[in-house]
């Protein structure tokens, strides 16, 4: 994300984290929650809060917690607008710009097969609102619908017309030629 798409910054400096660790609370305010739903392509964000635990390691620095969001997205089915619960755990190593890209390249495996590979820290900063507003856009569900409705695809109308009716007699025109 360029920095003019970022609706809600929160910046750590990876040194200012203690040794022992840091502990951060954050709650998005209404202009980043409206930007955030504009770039999440959302109806609303009525409330995200983030608990962030944050570990140096090395030059690094290793992120943990959770986001907790309320959002207002469109029904699927009736277009009208719903409430959702947004719940993410939140798991993000962050590495320089240098041993990110060494841990990416090919034959130089420094992770597990199954692990994730580092995020750089660029300009050694943790944007821990940038991250709250990546795992809140992860976690939406991409086809909300309301409680207990249904999709009815239309009804069929008689005569058997329909978009397709011409090419399905040519389909079976085709064959008959064949025979």
């Amino acid at each position: 994300m360029g920095k003019s798409e970022r609706p809600w910054t929160v910046p750590v400096v990876a040194e200012d984290i203690p040794e022992t660790g840091g502990h951060y609370e954050i709650s998005a305010d209404a202009p980043a929650r409206d930007g955030i739903a504009c770039l999440a392509g959302i109806r609303a964000v009525s409330r995200l809060d983030a608990v962030f635990d944050l570990t140096r390691r090395g030059s690094g620095v290793q992120l943990t917690g959770h986001i907790s969001a309320r959002v207002v997205q469109t029904c699927v089915v009736t277009l009208e607008p719903i409430e959702n619960e947004v719940e993410e755990a939140v798991a993000v190593v962050f590495a320089s710009p240098a041993s990110a890209d060494a841990r990416a390249t090919p034959g130089k495996k420094r992770f597990k097969k199954d692990q994730e590979p580092p995020e750089p820290l660029v300009g050694g900063i943790v944007d821990l609102g940038a991250v709250a507003t990546e795992f809140l856009i992860l976690g939406l569900d991409p086809y909300p619908r309301k409680a207990g409705v249904e999709f009815a695809p239309p009804a069929a109308k008689d005569g058997g017309q329909h978009p397709f009716a011409a090419l399905e007699a040519l389909k079976k025109r085709s064959r008959n030629d064949l025979k």
